[in-house]
C-alpha cells in the first residue's frame, strides 16, 4: 500500500481560547443561537490531576450555520501554561444521503471530489483515545471519561479494557500509546463491538470482537482528519482491527456500488449497516480549496427488520403484544419460532433483556427457515404478498399544518407524472364530501384521516391510501418555517391571504398547530395507510419531492417505472412555486357557532362574539428538547427501570407536546387574586400566537409508577413573575392509558414527596445529568 503524506498542524492556544468562549456562550444563554453541554471530568490515574471538559451540542444543531465547531465528541483541557488544549477531537457530525443539502447526490457531485474511501459502518459504540499533557492515555466515549456510573461509562471502560488487551499482546504500554499520540497531536476514533459486552444488530462474536479503528483526527477546531491508508497502517502498528476499506476515484462509481449493495443489504458475504464516504468537499464556487467531510449511506435493510425482531421479542418477553407493520409474514413466523424457543427456555428471556442472545435467536430461525437475512426482508416479495403489480388508484393524503408545503409538492408531482390533484378548498356547493373524499387538504386531525380513509375505501375498495406524513417533531421550528413561507407567499393560496391581514393569518396558523395531532401508524385510524412517507416541514419542497418519489418507486415500482433525474426534479419544483397561482379563494369566516350567527342584528354583537375563558395557564416548552432529555435519562438502564418507559413508547402515550401548568381554572376559588391576575394578563395579550412571557425551565428528574410519568422542573424565574400552584412543577410525559388522566401527575408527585422512591413505594426516578435548561414561552390557554 503506497502510504499518503502523514497530516500534521499544531494547536493554536488563541484559536482554542476563541473556541472555549463560544461554546461557553451556548451553556448559559444559547447565544448564537445553539445549546451546548458542558460536563467536568477529573481524570483517574493522572499525576497532575487533570480534568477535561466535554461539550455536547443538540443533534439537531449540527445542522445550523456558524457553529463554533461541527465536532460530535469533543474534550478540552488546560495545559501547563494554563492555555486551552483540545484533548479529544471526534469527527464532524456527518449525514445520510438526502439528510442535508449538501447530501442530496446532485450537491454532492458537484461540490466534492475523491479519492472516495469507503469504509464499513461498524455497528457498535464510538470510543476516542488521546494521549495528555501529563502522560495518560485518556480512553473515552462519546462524551464520557469512565468515572462516573452511567452507560457511557461502561462503554469507556470497556473500551480501556480493549486498549489495554491488545497492547498487551502487541508488547507495548499505555505510556507508549500515549505519547504517539501526543506527539502526533491526534484522536484515534475507534468502535467497540463485542457481544460479550453488548449486543447490537450485527454480530461480533469473538472472532471478530474488539476496537475497529476508523480513523484519526488531528486535535484542531476544524475538522481535520488522516486518509484512510494510515489509518490502517497505525491499526496494524497498534493492535487495532480494522474495518473494510474500498476507495473509488469518481462519484458516479460510488453511487452505483452502493445502490448495489443496499439490494442485498450485505457485502463480502456480511450484514452491514452501511457505509461512510469519505472525500474532499468545497465550499467556493471556483473549488480551488478542499476540505476533509464523510456522510452515509445508510442501508435499510435486513437491518430494520432485524430492529423489528429484536423489539417484538421483548414485547413477547414483556407480555404485551407485538406491533409492526412492514416484513408481516416473516415477523409472524419469527414471532411463532421466538414464542416456542422462550417457552423452552426460560433463562432466553432475561438475558436477551439484558442484550444477550438477540442475534442467536435470529440466527437460529434463520437456519431453520433455511434463509439468508437479505432473502428474509424480500420474503413478502418473494411469497408474492407485495405491490410491485399495483399501478394505479393510489391516493397521497398530506398530514400537515398550512405552510408545510403541500401544495408544492402536490403540483410538482403533477409536473412529473401527470397525476391529478384535488384541493378541498377547490370544491364548492353542496355534498363536497361525498364528491371529493380525497381532497382534504390538511388531514392535520385523526378525525379528518379517518373520515377520508373509510370513504374512500368504501367507494374503492382496491385504493391504496399513502401518508405524506409532514412530521411536527419540533414544533417550535415548525412554527417558524411555515410563517415565514405563509407571510412571504402573500396572497397567493385559495384561503390563506397573509397580505390582506398578516394578524388573522397567524392566528389561523396557530389554530391548526394547536389542533395537529401527529400521525401515529400504529393505532387507528393511520393504520389504514397502506404506506407513510415521513416528510420534513423544515426542508425545502425539493428534499421532500425526492423523498416521495424514492419511497412511492421503492413500494409501487409499476407506478413509477424510472426514476425522474435530478434536472426534471428540480425544474418540477420550480414550476410548482413560480407557475403556480389558486383558481379560487375563499374567506376565512369567524369560528363562531351557528347559534349565534342566526341571533337577530340587533343583538348585541359583542355578545356573539364573546372570547372563550381561560382555562389554564401554562409554559410550553420544546418537545423535541423534552423528548432528547428523557431518552438520555433512560439509556442504558437496566429492563426493569426502562419497562414503563419503553410501554409509553410503543403505544403511542407520550405526548406530542409538553407544558408546565402553572394554575388551572379548578383552583380559582382557592387563589382568586392569582387567577385574576393570570386572566387579565391573557386578556391584555396583543399577541397572536397567545404569548404572554417567557421562563426559562430546569428538568429536574423524571418521576414514574406504572401508571403515569412526569418531569419534575423547577423555573428560573429571577423576577418571580410566574407563580406555579401545584406542589411540584412538573411536566406530565405521559399514561398508561385513556384512563388515567393528566391530571395524576399530581397525585403521584404528592406520594413521591411524602414516600420517595424506590424499595416497596412503587415510584422510581431517573435525575437528569446536567439539568438540561429549556425556554418555555408562558401561554393562556382557552377553553374549548
Amino acid at each position: 500500500m503506497s502510504l499518503s503524506k502523514t497530516p500534521y498542524c499544531e494547536q493554536d492556544p488563541q484559536q482554542n481560547s476563541q473556541l472555549v468562549r463560544s461554546l461557553n456562550d451556548g451553556t448559559s444563554k444559547g447565544k448564537g443561537g445553539f445549546k451546548v453541554k458542558k460536563t467536568n471530568f477529573k481524570i483517574a490515574g493522572s499525576p497532575d490531576g487533570t480534568s477535561v471538559d466535554s461539550w455536547r451540542f443538540q443533534d439537531w444543531d449540527y445542522k445550523k450555520p456558524n457553529l463554533p465547531t461541527y465536532a460530535r465528541g469533543l474534550f478540552t483541557t488546560r495545559n501547563r501554561r494554563n492555555d486551552h488544549e483540545i484533548a479529544v477531537r471526534g469527527y464532524d457530525k456527518f449525514f445520510n444521503v438526502g439528510e442535508v443539502a449538501n447530501t442530496q447526490w446532485e450537491n454532492i457531485k458537484r461540490k466534492t471530489r475523491g479519492p472516495y474511501e469507503l469504509t464499513l459502518k461498524e455497528n457498535g459504540c464510538i470510543i476516542f483515545i488521546s494521549g495528555l499533557e501529563d502522560g495518560t492515555l485518556l480512553v473515552c466515549s462519546k462524551h464520557s471519561t469512565g468515572d462516573r456510573s452511567d452507560v457511557e461509562v461502561s462503554h469507556a471502560s470497556a473500551g480501556e479494557r480493549w486498549v489495554e488487551q491488545q497492547l498487551a499482546t502487541i508488547g507495548k504500554t499505555r505510556e507508549e500509546l500515549a505519547q504517539e499520540l501526543r506527539r502526533r497531536n491526534v484522536t484515534a476514533v475507534a468502535e467497540l463491538c463485542d457481544d460479550d459486552f453488548e449486543e447490537h444488530i450485527l454480530a461480533y462474536g469473538p472472532d471478530k470482537a474488539g476496537l475497529y479503528l476508523h480513523g484519526i483526527n488531528i486535535n484542531i477546531p476544524e475538522f481535520m482528519t488522516y486518509p484512510s491508508d494510515l489509518v490502517q497502517q497505525f491499526a496494524d502498528e497498534w493492535g487495532f482491527r480494522k474495518v473494510g476499506l474500498q476507495v473509488f476515484d469518481d462519484i458516479d462509481t460510488v453511487k452505483t456500488f452502493l445502490e448495489q449493495v443496499a439490494e442485498s443489504g450485505a457485502h463480502e458475504g456480511r450484514d452491514v449497516e452501511g457505509f461512510v464516504i469519505r472525500c474532499g468537499i468545497s465550499s467556493d464556487r471556483e473549488q480551488q480549496q478542499y476540505n476533509d467531510w464523510f456522510f452515509k449511506y445508510k442501508f435499510e435493510e435486513p437491518y430494520l427488520m432485524y430492529r423489528q425482531w429484536r423489539e417484538c421479542t421483548k414485547a413477547l418477553i414483556a407480555g404485551k403484544p407485538p406491533k409492526f407493520k412492514k416484513h408481516a409474514k416473516i415477523t409472524e413466523e419469527y414471532l411463532l419460532y421466538a414464542r416456542q424457543r422462550l417457552a423452552k427456555d426460560p433463562r432466553l428471556a432475561k438475558l436477551y433483556n439484558q442484550n444477550h442472545g438477540i442475534i442467536a435467536l435470529r440466527d437460529e430461525f434463520l437456519a431453520h427457515k433455511n434463509l439468508k437475512g437479505s432473502d428474509a426482508a424480500n420474503f413478502e416479495n418473494i411469497a408474492g404478498n407485495d405491490t410491485s403489480n399495483v399501478s394505479r388508484d393510489i391516493v397521497l393524503v398530506p398530514i400537515a399544518t398550512i405552510g408545510c408545503g403541500k401544495t408544492t409538492v402536490g403540483v410538482a408531482l403533477t409536473h412529473l407524472f401527470g397525476w391529478g390533484i384535488i384541493q378541498n378548498d377547490n370544491i364548492q356547493g353542496k355534498g363536497r364530501p361525498a364528491r371529493m373524499v380525497q381532497a382534504v387538504i390538511n388531514n392535520s386531525e385523526r378525525r379528518e384521516r379517518e373520515q377520508i380513509i373509510k370513504d374512500i375505501l368504501l367507494q374503492h375498495k382496491d385504493a391504496r391510501l399513502v401518508a405524506l406524513n409532514f412530521a411536527h417533531g419540533d414544533i417550535d421550528e415548525v412554527r417558524r418555517v411555515t410563517r415565514e413561507r405563509v407571510l412571504k407567499r402573500g396572497d397567493n393560496h385559495q384561503t390563506i391571504q397573509a397580505a390582506s391581514d398578516e394578524n388573522k393569518v397567524i392566528g389561523i396558523m396557530e389554530n391548526f398547530l394547536s389542533r395537529f395531532q401527529p400521525c401515529d401508524p400504529e393505532n387507528s385510524p393511520d393504520d389504514g395507510f397502506d404506506l407513510v412517507i415521513d416528510l420534513d416541514p423544515a426542508q425545502g419542497s425539493r428534499v421532500n419531492v425526492e423523498t416521495v418519489v424514492t419511497q412511492l418507486q421503492k413500494k409501487y415500482p409499476l407506478l413509477i417505472p424510472e426514476m425522474p433525474s435530478a434536472e426534471d426534479m428540480d425544474a418540477a419544483v420550480k414550476g410548482a412555486i413560480e407557475d403556480y397561482t389558486p383558481g379560487i379563494k375563499h374567506t376565512i369566516p369567524d369560528r363562531t357557532g351557528r347559534r349565534e350567527q342566526k341571533r337577530p342584528e340587533t343583538q348585541n354583537s359583542n355578545e356573539s362574539k364573546k372570547k372563550k375563558p381561560l382555562e389554564y395557564m401554562s409554559i410550553s416548552v420544546p418537545a423535541k428538547e423534552v423528548n432528547v432529555a428523557i431518552a438520555s435519562a433512560f439509556k442504558g438502564v437496566d429492563p426493569e427501570t426502562q419497562r414503563f418507559y419503553k410501554q409509553l413508547q410503543q403505544t403511542r402515550r407520550i405526548q406530542a407536546l409538553f407544558h408546565v401548568t402553572l394554575m388551572h381554572r379548578v383552583a380559582a376559588k382557592q387563589y382568586p387574586d392569582l387567577w385574576q391576575h393570570y386572566t387579565t394578563l391573557e386578556a391584555e395579550s396583543q399577541s397572536i400566537d397567545g404569548k404572554i412571557g417567557e421562563c426559562d425551565v430546569i428538568l429536574e428528574r423524571v418521576v414514574f409508577d406504572d401508571r403515569i410519568m412526569a418531569v419534575v422542573v423547577r423555573l428560573l424565574d429571577q423576577e418571580n413573575k410566574w407563580t406555579c400552584v401545584n406542589k411540584v412543577a412538573h411536566i406530565t410525559v405521559g399514561t398508561r392509558d385513556e384512563s388515567v388522566k393528566p391530571k395524576e401527575s399530581n397525585d403521584l408527585l404528592a406520594r413521591w414527596l411524602e414516600v420517595g422512591s424506590g424499595g416497596d413505594t412503587g415510584i422510581y426516578e431517573r435525575i437528569f445529568e446536567g439539568k438540561p435548561t429549556l425556554k418555555g414561552t408562558v401561554r393562556g390557554v382557552l377553553s374549548r
